[in-house]
């Protein structure tokens, strides 16, 4: 059984909302999820240690939450080359957000990412809940 480390930065808590439906995903395949807030993350060692990680951001005025983007520096000290990975993120309008956190943590970190981002406007829209515990089985069967 591996441990998956599923942080997230949210303001109204919809991020957070497909953060737990990801991690249903993760936990009916067999694996521990850990849900995570980036207020509770402080160094690197905070994300050492897990056997899987899929970050998530909401996306404001075509951005990332600035918590997110902290943490993704952080991040790069983690050691992170090779373990399995993904993004998530709700948005309004754009959704720039969770590819922009996949592209770093495949290109700068060296991770083993799933197929693409997953890109919510919520959680409860268009099939988002069986997308979203879909994204979580998928990361769970890199491990």
């Amino acid at each position: 059984m591996g441990k998956v480390l599923i942080l997230y930065a949210s303001r109204s808590n919809e991020t957070k909302s497909i953060a737990e439906i990801i991690a249903e995903g993760v936990r009916i395949s067999g694996h521990e999820p850990d849900i995570k807030k980036t207020s509770q993350i402080k160094s690197e060692d905070d994300i050492k240690g897990y056997d899987g990680y899929i970050f998530g951001s909401a996306t404001y005025h075509g951005e990332m939450i600035t918590s997110m983007k902290q943490i993704l520096f952080i991040a790069e000290r983690a050691e992170l080359k090779d373990k399995p990975g993904g993004s998530f993120g709700s948005y309004g309008w754009s959704g720039e957000a969770p590819g922009r956190i996949f592209d770093t943590m495949q290109h700068i970190y060296g991770m083993k990412m799933v197929s693409g981002p997953l890109m919510l406007k919520a959680s409860w829209v268009g099939g988002g809940i069986k997308a979203a515990q879909d994204y979580g089985k998928s990361i769970a069967a890199m491990i």
